[in-house]
């Protein structure tokens, strides 16, 4: 019914590093029974999201499985079926009641501030009244008879619950006018005939847990075991919705997140893990996680500090020589999105001279379009600057081009910025009229054609010797 968002990706994580921890098997089902709010496309962007996660389900409806169709709109036969057998037993029953009395019923129980509830009118029909009503030609829907006897169930997060949902409910139903079931029936009938063993869901479904257990018993079949896991709210409290379209794993991947970074933050700020540091990787999630070490407590997610996961996550990419080549080659084609009407060079496009680029900004950088902003924009388009220009600035701009030039050349030539500044200062000393400010005035200018920007220490060393060089060439002989 909508775009992956970071709170379904975070219950898809438990899943996933559950079924890993145990050499289980990991499932995705796509929910798809109210027509009315499927999303085209969402079914394939869902599972797109996941694998580009690192989590590819290991049956899906793009990947099959033993136990497909894994989409529940192609299993309408499978709950007809179910619901049928379900009134042959006499454990459900057909509802003739019209919208219009429901939302009488509706309007009644809230006008004397009641929760709206329906009041079983349908459950008391004889055989032979149902018979002359489907004569008729009446619509009617499956609603499942809710009897007192909940049984207490064992959660693996909240431990013993247990919720008598026929005193506060009214029947529920289990298969609408359409053909189609809802999510208490299609859910208990699927995870039976696909063998699901362990249920994680958000802890929403804590409440409905009861009437499931009754589903369950109704057919006589075992149910597998339930953890409902706190909600993950955002920072002031509130709950994260599918709606906050930035939120979604789409948005997040257009913005420049990476997936480790999501999968981290979204454990970090709640419970299920021996540590909880920054930086951890699927890997580590796996290795760390133990369900019983999950909170009941809600998960505050702080978005704010999503960067910095970034950061921390796209510094270990470029780390990685594996990683660090798919980043390069992103960044030269980011460099020619952006900059590619300004002529950029082909030299500054080369692997060697990207690849500098990218080790000597690790740290310094959240997202890797960071070196495209127009901070960084001297490092892809060399400047267009005449000799004039500069010698408006310092006369000796000849001494001093030959003076960078030749610390550039020195055979050991790989500084730190603070390194850099000690001798360009030293530099300066040698120049007979030009002040240091006008010295590094002229060498922006020389090297980016601005006039504000990263300290020219800090632009010489990203750029490397030889590019110093050849754009200091450049502007002399203009």
């Amino acid at each position: 019914t909508g775009l992956l968002h970071l709170g379904g990706l975070r219950t898809a994580l438990y899943n996933y590093v559950f079924a890993r921890k145990h050499r289980g098997t990991f499932v995705l089902r796509l929910e798809d029974t109210d027509q009315s709010r499927v999303v085209p496309g969402a079914a394939e962007g869902i599972e797109a999201m996941l694998e580009w996660a690192g989590m590819a389900p290991d049956e899906s409806p793009r990947r099959g499985g033993a136990f497909g169709p894994y989409q529940q709109s192609h299993r309408l036969e499978l709950y007809q079926r179910a619901s049928e057998e379900l009134v042959e037993k006499g454990a459900a029953y057909r509802c003739f009641c019209t919208p219009q009395r429901l939302e009488l019923l509706r309007r009644e129980a809230l006008r004397h501030q009641q929760t709206p509830r329906y009041d079983n009118r349908c459950r008391h029909l004889t055989p032979k009244e149902v018979s002359e009503k489907l004569s008729q030609g009446l619509d009617w829907v499956v609603r499942f008879r809710l009897e007192r006897g909940a049984e207490p169930f064992q959660d693996l997060v909240y431990g013993w619950s247990r919720h008598e949902v026929a005193d506060v409910e009214g029947d529920p139903v289990i298969l609408k006018g359409d053909g189609f079931p809802t999510y208490h029936l299609a859910n208990v009938v699927d995870d039976h005939c696909m063998g699901i063993s362990h249920v994680l869901r958000g802890t929403e479904w804590l409440a409905s847990t009861s009437k499931h257990l009754l589903l369950y018993r109704a057919f006589g079949w075992d149910p597998p075991q339930f953890a409902h896991l706190p909600l993950l709210l955002g920072k002031d409290g509130g709950k994260l919705s599918k709606r906050q379209g930035d939120i979604s794993l789409e948005h997040l991947a257009r913005e420049g997140y990476l997936p480790q970074a999501l999968l981290d933050i979204v454990t970090h700020c709640g419970s299920g893990f021996t540590e909880n540091q920054m930086g951890r990787t699927l890997e580590e999630l796996i290795l760390q996680f133990e369900i019983g070490r999950i909170t009941t407590h809600s998960a505050l997610l702080d978005l704010e500090k999503l960067p910095e996961f970034n950061r921390i996550h796209l510094s270990r990419h470029i780390e990685n020589e594996g990683l660090r080549q798919k980043l390069i080659r992103e960044l030269q084609l980011l460099v020619e999105q952006v900059y590619g009407d300004q002529h950029v060079d082909k030299e500054v496009l080369e692997k060697s001279y990207v690849e500098r680029v990218l080790l000597l900004r690790k740290g310094h950088i959240s997202f890797l379009k960071d070196l495209v902003s127009c901070d960084y924009s001297y490092l892809w388009v060399r400047p267009s600057v005449s000799r004039e220009q500069l010698r408006a600035i310092s006369a000796e701009v000849d001494e001093i081009g030959k003076l960078v030039i030749g610390l550039m050349m020195r055979q050991a030539a790989v500084w730190t910025v603070e390194e850099l500044s000690k001798d360009l200062k030293s530099l300066q000393k040698q120049s007979r009229e030009t002040k240091y400010s006008s010295m590094m005035k002229l060498l922006r200018l020389a090297l980016s054609g601005k006039q504000h920007g990263p300290s020219v220490a800090e632009m010489m060393v990203t750029l490397g010797p030889s590019e110093v060089c050849e754009r200091m060439h450049r502007a002399l002989s203009s």
